[in-house]
């Protein structure tokens, strides 16, 4: 299957942006994914449910079944609602506080941005279960 076969759904003026929920316990997020090769094959993971961890207390993270695609802009810093790529892992990255330092080698890559709210996650301590889906 190419790529253009796979995104033979799209609208004819072609879709840029998808819309994902996250969801931990009560907390229910909405996202947005961006429009880059990396975002898009994450996009093909799901539905997925992480057992993400908090080791760093700024972010949540979980160990996806496969590396993305590279295709991205790496970046070596973030802001709160992001949700990155971590290429060494493979993980995923859900930002809910800034400690001021930067990401380092190879960076990441912004997947997408959570709509408000990314800070509810805070109230995990530990592990929690999250899960991803398309909206659309």
């Amino acid at each position: 299957m190419s790529a253009a076969d796979h995104h033979s759904n799209n609208t004819p003026e072609g879709r840029t942006h998808m819309r994902i929920r996250l969801t931990a316990g009560e907390t229910v997020l909405n996202a947005t994914l961006g429009d880059n090769a990396t975002a898009r094959d994450f996009a093909a993971l799901l539905p997925l449910t992480l057992q993400m961890n908090d080791p760093l207390r700024r972010e949540k993270y979980g160990h996806l079944p496969r590396s993305l695609t590279a295709g991205g802009e790496p970046r070596f810093s973030y802001e709160i609602g992001n949700i990155a790529y971590w290429s060494p892992g493979p993980d995923i990255a859900i930002f809910y506080d800034h400690d001021g330092e930067s990401i380092p080698d190879p960076g990441i890559v912004i997947l997408g941005e959570i709509d408000s709210g990314a800070d509810a996650l805070k109230k995990y301590d530990g592990t929690v279960d999250v899960t991803i889906e398309a909206v659309d």
